[in-house]
């Protein structure tokens, strides 16, 4: 079992800058990716950006040269700096990372965090 805890969203005006986190505890071990995803209220989740064990990163075209994933593997947290904000980023920014074990892969979700962006 992987527990996802994200932390950092808020208001910030257009052109701003914020910067998400995603604390991880239980399996890391088996943890073979990591990513944000987001969902403006009435659409679909959506992916944003994703990193690889191997550090291999996927970003979103919207908001690929404004948005940036991170991880610190001493601190088990992924990170989304994004920058350049824009009023089509307000959403709920959800973390989830991706396990194989035994040969099995499982998706583990965060339960969300808020991002507005507005004047």
């Amino acid at each position: 079992q992987v527990l996802l805890v994200e932390s950092g969203g808020g208001l910030v005006q257009p052109g701003g800058s914020l910067r998400l986190s995603c604390a991880a505890s239980g399996l890391i071990f088996s943890i073979n990716a990591t990513g944000w995803y987001r969902q403006a209220l009435g659409k679909e989740r959506n992916l944003v950006a994703t990193i690889t064990s191997g550090g291999r990163i996927n970003y979103a075209d919207s908001v690929r040269g404004r948005f940036s994933i991170s991880r610190d593997n001493a601190e088990n947290t992924v990170y989304l700096q994004m920058t350049s904000l824009k009023p089509e980023d307000t959403g709920v920014y959800y973390c989830t990372a991706h396990t194989i074990v035994a040969g099995i892969g499982r998706d583990y979700w965060g339960r969300g965090t808020q991002v507005t962006v507005s004047s």
